[in-house]
């Protein structure tokens, strides 16, 4: 299960990435994170806007609601979403993403 919180609106949980992956897109649940892979090499911040790009397209929401909190230049990260907390939660506990 992925583990998240809820303060003031917004919905933060850990992220792993995988950079220079084929494509880009969501594997699912790994070690209590969210597993994603990166398409963008993590060069000058690239790997970052593509993780930014592809939660805000995951979750239904603009760019500019999706926050990375840490690990700006680490595999893990922490990520905040200020949205509707239920339905971002709700879409954190689904069995499936693809």
């Amino acid at each position: 299960m992925i583990g998240y919180s809820i303060r003031d609106g917004e919905v933060t949980f850990q992220v792993q990435v995988v950079p220079r992956a084929s494509r880009s897109e969501v594997v699912g649940e790994y070690n209590g994170s969210l597993r994603i892979r990166l398409a963008a090499p993590p060069v000058d911040g690239a790997a970052n806007e593509e993780l930014i790009r592809v939660l805000a397209k995951t979750f239904k929401v603009p760019r500019g609601a999706v926050k990375l909190v840490s690990g700006h230049s680490s595999k893990i990260k922490q990520v905040s979403i200020e949205a509707l907390p239920d339905k971002i939660v709700a879409q954190l506990k689904r069995d499936s993403w693809s």
